[in-house]
């Protein structure tokens, strides 16, 4: 005991000294009074080189197996070798259609300069307005991939689809692998590795929506974040030297400013690691010079991602800025400043706490989206029929009261030791420990009130609950606790290390493998006829310079499948998208046929598409369908007590069109359908009658 506690202002002088010259001395001081180690025996060194080998070798192989399973999968899935372009493209749906779409139009450009200049001057694609796609979508990643696909002569070699969702597949496999490095540097064991990349596997409806929506900005953006926080895992380890150190901070670096270039919302996340790095920073668990080269890194990215960006404001006015600054600055937090680019996520944030009620139909519309809804009960059984939730929740307590230990010794003026040993049974006195508790906490709380999220913090769900189970010194604090005695805890915390992740292993291999292995022996089918009669309706009769209109999500799969000008975009992000679609959504309101009229001439469309499936839709969430949040909106239904009813003498329009009466004949004529899609023109008119 005497060796652990010492004065607590030697501690803070050792942490930050004063002056560069005290701090060189108290370097040279600390190397002194460490003996020189011996040279390692020769087979030591061996053992070493091959555990590391092994591990290596074991963590770029489940990170091949695994891009190579998804392709397989979504082969199988789909059917893709075997469709029309017209049908792949179908499935990428709503948001997706979007980014692949001027992936394509990149690669139709007759350069890539012309192409890039093309998407930052952006007339083509919604009408009435030019956008800048690159800085207001994120397509950096589309950029990329073209230049990549052109330079490497993959256009003699490979369709233009099949080297897009292979470099998504590929950067899959990235994201497992570094997974798998993390558990493993956090438990000193790659059979932690190994655990991380089943339980990921098994649970990858949870863990990724790579299945569904591959062109989606996250499975772009992920696997960068995911090497980030593999990299500030062993940045933030005590017993690194110099070479390892530096190795981390510069895969740190490259790989927090690609991921903020992937993802608009990347700054968000950082956001939350920022914070967990403060909370590290105030409980001094950790050299405080090291947090704050983390945020360096982060000021730096920003900074190089705004004009890189087009010198986009929402970094500026970023929590993730206002938080940093403050804190390297003044060490303490000050209020965010609302701004217009981060304004409609704070009005959701506090409709979705409670903190504030609203009738606006976007808003509403948001909330009502399946990612951004409460987990279900089917999440959390899921999570146990696999075994994860039981072990995570195990490892989590245990880590945490073992970090609560840390922080009042340290309120208590005790200082920690320099290196933490197997027998002392301190987990929690381990800095990279404490971070990714703290975070985990953060990602776990925001995935309980939206479900979204799950697919951000399941994967290191995943790679806690393996690292804790994996590492003896886990299991030393559990029985330092016990205070066991009837057998050697160290001997005892060893052979469960590794017993425990073997029976695990093996019991998910019984039940899980097979379940796999006939996944992809299944040949299942994507059937959508009546989407792709519509677009090559579109593609062979509309004009070349027609504008259509309709929801969002079919937008995107017209601009994707033919080209043809939309009047909005299922993006989420942009204050006059978020209203072009809510005007455009009151097709299937109880409006006159006058007042849809109006709204579509003035975004100058030519053709509107009316779907049965929102016309007539019957969601078992009735508070949530299109047509009941646009009554609310328009006052048509009464949504809480002392609401004013405001009775419409007109029906809603999406049936009412379809009669082909008077006044909708004058307005609209239609001019194809099928059992989905009824499509109209929208007629000429030279002026109304009040």
């Amino acid at each position: 005991m005497a060796e652990e506690e010492g004065p607590p202002v030697e501690l803070r002088q050792r942490k930050k000294p004063k002056s560069s010259e005290n701090k060189e001395s108290a370097k040279e001081e600390k190397i002194s009074d460490i003996p020189i180690p011996e040279r390692a025996p020769k087979h030591v060194l061996f053992q070493r080189f091959a555990k590391i080998f092994i591990g290596c070798l074991a963590a770029v192989t489940s990170g091949m197996m695994y891009a190579l399973y998804l392709s397989a999968y979504h082969e199988r899935k789909f059917w893709f070798s075997n469709r029309q372009e017209l049908e792949r493209e179908i499935t990428f749906q709503g948001d997706s259609a979007i980014y692949y779409s001027y992936y394509k139009d990149m690669l139709k450009a007759p350069s890539f300069e012309r192409g890039v200049y093309e998407l930052t001057h952006n007339n083509k694609t919604v009408s009435l307005k030019t956008i800048n796609a690159v800085q207001q979508m994120s397509l950096y990643p589309e950029l990329i991939a073209s230049v990549l696909y052109q330079a490497t002569g993959s256009n003699e070699i490979i369709e233009p689809v099949y080297f897009y969702i292979g470099i998504v597949f590929g950067l899959q496999g990235i994201y497992v692998t570094a997974l798998f490095v993390t558990s493993w540097l956090m438990s000193g064991t790659w059979l932690a590795g190994m655990l991380t990349v089943a339980w990921f596997i098994i649970n990858r409806v949870d863990t990724t929506r790579i299945e569904y929506s591959i062109p989606l900005r996250e499975n772009w953006a992920l696997p960068y974040f995911a090497c980030q926080i593999a990299a500030l895992t062993g940045y933030l380890k005590s017993n690194l030297n110099t070479y390892g150190e530096r190795f981390c901070y510069l895969l740190m670096s490259a790989s927090t400013y690609t991921f903020m270039m992937m993802w608009e919302y990347s700054h968000y996340l950082l956001f939350l690691q920022a914070i967990s790095l403060f909370l590290l920073d105030i409980f001094s668990v950790e050299q405080s010079d090291k947090v704050y080269e983390v945020y360096k890194i982060y000021i730096f990215s920003l900074f190089l991602g705004y004009l890189l960006q087009f010198e986009n404001p929402a970094l500026l006015v970023s929590p993730l800025l206002s938080l940093v600054a403050a804190l390297m600055l003044a060490k303490c937090l000050q209020m965010f400043v609302p701004h217009k680019e981060n304004g409609h996520m704070l009005k959701f944030l506090e409709v979705k706490f409670g903190l504030n009620m609203t009738k606006n139909f976007t808003m509403n519309w948001l909330l009502c989206q399946e990612s951004l809804q409460a987990p279900s009960q089917d999440f959390f059984l899921r999570l146990t029929q696999s075994s994860l939730l039981p072990f995570y929740i195990l490892v989590l307590i245990i880590c945490f009261l073992s970090m609560l230990q840390v922080i009042f010794r340290r309120i208590n003026g005790k200082s920690l030791k320099e290196t933490v040993t197997l027998e002392d049974g301190r987990i929690g006195e381990r800095p990279e420990i404490i971070y990714h508790v703290i975070h985990t906490i953060l990602l776990g709380s925001l995935a309980m009130v939206i479900e979204g999220l799950k697919y951000i913090w399941i994967p290191y769900v995943c790679m806690l609950a393996a690292f804790g189970v994996c590492s003896p010194e886990l299991w030393m604090t559990l029985f330092k606790w016990l205070r066991l005695r009837t057998v050697h805890p160290i001997l005892l915390a060893l052979i469960l290390s590794m017993a425990v992740p073997t029976i695990i292993g093996l019991s998910l291999w019984k039940e899980f493998f097979p379940r796999l292995m006939t996944e992809l022996m299944e040949l299942q089918e994507f059937y959508d006829p009546d989407t792709v009669e519509l677009m090559t309706w579109i593609k062979r009769q509309a004009p070349v310079a027609a504008v259509f209109a309709g929801s969002p999500q079919l937008m995107g799969a017209i601009k994707l499948c033919t080209g043809w000008m939309v009047t909005s975009l299922p993006l989420y992000n942009d204050d006059d998208l978020l209203k072009r679609n809510e005007n455009i959504y009151q097709i299937y309101s109880k409006r006159s046929a006058e007042d849809i009229y109006k709204i579509l001439t003035s975004y100058k469309a030519n053709y509107l598409i009316v779907e049965d499936a929102i016309c007539n839709e019957v969601g078992p969430m009735r508070g949530c369908r299109v047509k009941d949040l646009l009554d609310i909106a328009n006052g048509h239904m009464v949504c809480e007590e002392g609401d004013k009813l405001t009775y419409s003498k007109y029906g809603r329009f999406c049936h009412e069109v379809k009669i082909n009466y008077s006044p909708y004949v004058n307005y609209f004529t239609r001019v194809y359908w099928n059992r989905s899609y009824f499509v109209y023109k929208i007629n000429t008119v030279i002026s109304f009658q009040s």
